[in-house]
């Protein structure tokens, strides 16, 4: 057992040391392996990013309350009443005696993107005060926040970065109404920082809305109080409504083009890894024929099968190992925190967010290549096992 390890590691040694001399079909291994891994984690750090911006925000402690069967706040709406009734019901935080309760109206206008010749939808939400209570991470970066009763915006920043005339001061004209933009705001790197914020009350007066809503979001007193405010919805017929915690609902909202994202992003990882796979199989194979009289010259002198296959395995995983290491560091430098926006199937909306390729991703891309390099190198690594020592020696 010990002579075989050691001779698994002179041979293994030996292999990695000649590396340099087979440098042109060894890169193309490298090269193969670090595009594939490339790609793999470049559509990954994509549906990161939007999970990540839809997710971020949420709180555990803040419900979403919309009208029974709504999909989303799009198809959602309640009165001005209702609302009210909710801000009152038990397990609602207070801040100076007042429920942190926040009815907001939800709209879609049309905005010419930063970077291109065409426009977007963007969303509009119309919030009160107690909107910037709710949300733990609001913050003004920029300028200062809309003052109620006048056509004043505030914009999310990756909202500024994506569409155009959004800086402090721009006037923008959504129909027929002009707003002025007087400040830019945070909020955690979540989904609100893709939508522009305004007085609700001037957003229902400019879209016809009466004194209509979408969702209300409350604050709880505490974590476990979800169950207070789902069994007094429950038990007061006045009620039609789905409660949610704001995490779920992000999550639920985030799902569709995340799924979509992966669906498209596994399929073509797959087949470049084909190519990559029969890539690694031709360096191999290449390299067992180029070492065929080293390889008959060990076996002569004692050196077993097993050592010869399991060091031409080893060869073809330290490539592939190498390849992937340059790709992940490739990607990562490139595509980490890239700014990109995409359409939010749920809102149709577009949601503007950062490429994030998390450690997991380069942990999950080294994986992949090992694999790649593991296939590539296993059928090679027979071949060398099972060279007839006799045929080789002849052409020493």
């Amino acid at each position: 057992m010990f002579n075989s390890i050691a001779q698994i590691i002179v041979i293994t040694l030996m292999n990695l040391r000649n590396l340099p001399q087979r440098l042109g079909t060894s890169s193309v291994a490298v090269f193969g392996v670090a595009c594939v891994v490339g790609v793999f984690i470049g559509v990954l750090s994509m549906a990161s990013g939007f999970q990540r911006t839809m997710v971020s925000a949420g709180a555990e402690d803040v419900l979403i309350m919309m009208r029974a069967g709504a999909t989303s706040e799009m198809s959602s709406g309640m009165g001005y009443d209702q609302t009210q009734l909710i801000a009152n019901l038990p397990g609602i935080a207070k801040l100076d005696g007042k429920p942190l309760s926040s009815p907001e109206l939800f709209v879609i206008v049309d905005i010419p993107m930063r970077t291109k010749d065409s426009n977007a939808n963007a969303p509009l939400r119309g919030v009160e005060p107690m909107a910037f209570e709710v949300r733990n991470s609001f913050k003004i970066i920029e300028g200062r926040n809309f003052e109620p009763g006048k056509n004043e915006l505030i914009v999310g920043r990756g909202a500024q970065k994506q569409f155009a005339n959004l800086n402090v001061g721009s006037v923008v004209k959504f129909g027929q109404t002009e707003w002025t933009v007087v400040g830019v705001f945070e909020s955690g790197g979540g989904l609100a920082e893709s939508e522009l914020w305004c007085d609700a009350k001037i957003l229902q007066n400019a879209y016809r809305r009466g004194n209509s809503y979408q969702i209300v979001r409350v604050k709880l007193d505490d974590k476990k109080s979800m169950d207070t405010v789902k069994e007094a919805i429950a038990a007061d017929p006045k009620f039609n409504l789905d409660v949610k915690r704001e995490t779920d609902y992000l999550a639920e909202q985030s799902e569709p083009l995340s799924k979509f994202i992966k669906m498209v992003g596994y399929p073509l990882a797959f087949l470049m890894a084909l190519g990559a796979i029969f890539g690694a199989v031709n360096t191999m194979y290449t390299s067992v024929a180029n070492r065929t009289r080293e390889i008959a010259t060990l076996r002569a002198i004692g050196f077993g099968a097993t050592p010869v296959a399991i060091s031409t395995l080893v060869e073809s995983l330290v490539l592939a190992v190498i390849g992937g290491v340059i790709g992940s560091v490739i990607v990562y430098f490139i595509f980490n925190g890239y700014t990109v926006s995409t359409l939010n199937f749920a809102s149709f909306s577009q949601v503007v967010f950062d490429f994030a390729v998390t450690p997991d991703l380069l942990v999950q891309g080294v994986i992949f290549a090992t694999v790649i390099g593991f296939i590539g190198g296993f059928f090679p690594a027979i071949r060398a096992a099972r060279l007839p020592v006799a045929t080789a020696l002849r052409e020493v």
